[in-house]
């Protein structure tokens, strides 16, 4: 049995849970999600908790008995407490800006690059290099401070660019200079 798939979610007060043909919703303070379940995949509600069960011990049921739980706890875990990635902008003269809900990005290139959030997501700008991406859908979250990091990922030579906050870049030396007896 899947060892991720058998533990039940709890579901904390103020958040409101309904299961109805395939389709399972989920409301909280922050908001409200929803996911289509496999038809043949049961979730259940049972004594203040979600439990997710297979019809059989397929190998395809087992993959999915794992994935819909933990989609579930996510959905749970975003309506209450919500996700959050940090990125940094690193470089001389590299910044980010809001202007209103936009965020507007100054990496370098020629023109500043504009981002518009999708509906469900803010952008917080603590200091000009270092956004934050917040929101209740996870795999969103996600989705979004990867496409901010896609305007200028960073470069293995000079570390220049838009990390995640704590990402590790693996430096390359370079050219070592001047090779003697060239004309």
């Amino acid at each position: 049995m899947s060892r991720i798939g058998k533990r039940p979610i709890p579901i904390p007060a103020g958040v409101d849970v309904q299961i109805a043909d395939g389709l399972v919703r989920v409301s909280g303070p922050k908001g409200q999600l929803e996911l289509k379940v496999h038809p043949k995949m049961i979730v259940q509600r049972v004594d203040g908790v979600i439990q997710v069960q297979r019809p059989s011990d397929e190998r395809f049921f087992k993959q999915l008995h794992g994935l819909y739980r933990t989609l579930i706890a996510n959905m749970v875990q975003g309506v209450t407490e919500g996700f959050r990635k940090d990125l940094e902008i690193h470089g001389v003269g590299y910044r980010a800006a809001l202007e209103g809900k936009t965020l507007v990005l100054n990496v370098g290139y020629s023109h500043p690059v504009r981002i518009d959030p999708p509906p469900g997501i803010s952008f917080i700008v603590e200091s000009p290099t270092r956004i934050s991406v917040v929101g209740i859908d996870k795999q969103l979250v996600g989705e979004v401070a990867a496409q901010i990091r896609r305007v200028r990922p960073p470069e293995p030579y000079q570390g220049k660019g838009i990390r995640y906050a704590g990402e590790v870049i693996r430096r390359k030396a370079g050219k070592t200079g001047k090779t003697k007896g060239k004309k």
